[in-house]
């Protein structure tokens, strides 16, 4: 088993930055796959990032490229997502996941933490 618990979310202002923690306990977290993904009001959950268990491949949809970076720190148990250039879009509620193998949906992710809310102000 893991438990995810994400931490960093808040209010910023367009063109400004966030750094989004997700917190791991459980045996064997470092050789899990991490992802983040976000749902924006009324919309559907979608994915943002991911990195795998060493943090040698990372992965990112095209709307966040150049934007935001996916890092993480075994020895702490924590996955980061540092977010920059911050749109409105943005807006979201972002979730940390878990799973032992890579993968961009959802449905491919057993694990997950309960959100943090990004409000990213025009």
């Amino acid at each position: 088993q893991v438990q995810l618990v994400e931490s960093g979310g808040g209010l910023v202002q367009a063109g400004g930055s966030l750094r989004l923690s997700c917190t791991a306990s459980g045996r064997t977290f470092s050789r899990y796959v991490t992802g983040w993904f976000r749902q924006p009001p009324g919309k559907e959950r979608e994915f943002v990032a991911a990195i795998n268990w060493s943090g040698s491949s990372t992965y990112y949809t095209d709307s966040v490229k150049g934007r935001f970076t996916i890092s993480k720190d075994n020895a702490k148990n924590t996955v980061y997502l540092e977010m920059n250039s911050l749109k409105p879009e943005d807006t979201a509620v972002y979730y940390c996941a878990a799973d032992k193998t890579m993968g961009t949906t959802s449905a491919e992710y057993d694990y997950w933490g309960q959100g943090t809310q990004v409000t990213v102000s025009s």
